[in-house]
């Protein structure tokens, strides 16, 4: 029991604390590698906005993609409507996007699929419908490709809302885990508010794995770099409540665990020590944390009588619990976000054992 209780917890207080801890001591140590300079050259860049029933959103978005600081003759904009039963082919149309593809209901990634089949650039950029780009925020974006060795570059996606979701806190640690991660063997994972790879580089992945977690041990594996660009900023609307925040991530794991299992992420193949080394810390110890905190509370009873040290660690775990459901405050609210976003990857996992894992998405509630 003693070992269980000290290593769930050894392992929790690592992944949050201590892996960010080890990158930026290896960052510091000049471990990192350097930004190229930009090139003169700017490649032809195809802008893929996959949607479905997005008719409030979509022109908005087709216009903020059209005023980009790029040359226009270098951007296409594409707009694939995956089954939507709304205006949003007539909206898209109507705002100006090169083109808009008018497809069968298939889920996102197909969707994708068939914008990067029409696509003519160099570079293919996806983004989605409710994210809105900083004017520069492609060019930086595109400016990471300097580096022939980059094959897929993340942007930084910004949240906003009125403080009763968490979410926007969570993101300011985890973009700065990602930089550093950058910085070493690669990102271990993107967003879906606006990232490219180079046309030779894109991976047709199964239909119910998203490009978030999919593309960067993909690009890894296949000898590219997959890259964070701070500088590319856009900007999307959260969820209004930690609630519904949760809501979000349950789905979101339904489609992170098929590409743990069946996915290829747990074959080392094609992996550096180094990448492993993120892969293993900050995803498949982190996804691991339902289970972690599960046997840290239950290794913690039968040894109440040990030591004050158990008791109090004893009081910590249900304080937490405590104050997660009462919310009260920003401590409340934070240790509430953090308790049911650690369960969303649980019922997550649930979920996909038991019914599986569907190849659409849904909008999540309050970020149109």
């Amino acid at each position: 029991m003693r070992r269980a209780f000290w290593g769930s917890i050894a392992a929790l207080i690592y992944t949050h604390l201590g892996y960010p801890a080890l990158l930026w001591v290896l960052t510091r140590l000049g471990r990192g590698s350097p930004q190229p300079a930009a090139r003169a050259h700017q490649p032809s860049v195809s802008l893929v906005i996959a949607a479905r029933d997005e008719e409030a959103v979509i022109g908005c978005k087709v216009r903020n993609a059209l005023a980009l600081d790029y040359p226009p003759d270098l951007l296409e904009v594409i707009v694939c409507s995956d089954g939507s039963t709304d205006r949003t082919v007539d909206e898209a149309r109507a705002a100006g996007a090169d083109v808009v593809l008018d497809l069968p209901h298939r889920g996102k990634v197909r969707t994708q699929d068939a914008g990067v089949e029409r696509a003519r650039g160099e570079i293919v950029a996806f983004s989605d419908a409710n994210a809105t780009l900083a004017p520069d925020a492609l060019a930086r974006l595109v400016e990471r490709f300097a580096d022939p060795q980059v094959g897929y570059v993340c942007g930084q996606v910004r949240f906003h809302g009125d403080g009763a979701n968490q979410e926007g806190l969570y993101w300011r640690y985890e973009m700065a885990v990602r930089s550093m991660e950058s910085q070493l063997a690669g990102v271990t994972a993107g967003n879906g508010a606006l990232y490219a790879t180079r046309r030779e580089a894109y991976v047709v992945v199964d239909e119910r794995m998203g490009h978030d977690l999919s593309f960067p041990f993909n690009m890894v594996k296949r000898g590219w770099r997959p890259v964070y660009e701070p500088g590319a900023h856009a900007d999307e609307k959260m969820t209004p409540t930690t609630d519904t925040e949760f809501e979000r991530k349950r789905r979101m794991a339904g489609h992170t665990w098929p590409i743990v299992f069946a996915g290829g992420m747990l074959s080392p193949r094609g992996y550096s020590p180094l990448y492993a080394l993120e892969l293993a810390s900050h995803r498949l110890l982190r996804y691991s944390t339902p289970l972690l905190h599960a046997v840290a509370l239950a290794a913690n009873v039968p040894l109440l009588r040990r030591h004050a040290v158990y008791r109090a660690a004893f009081a910590a775990q249900v304080g937490l619990l405590a104050a997660a459901a009462a919310g009260n405050g920003r401590a409340g609210r934070i240790a509430r976000y953090y308790v049911l976003m650690t369960a969303s990857q649980a019922l997550g996992l649930w979920d996909y054992l038991r019914s599986g894992t569907p190849a659409g998405w849904e909008k999540a509630e309050g970020t149109r």
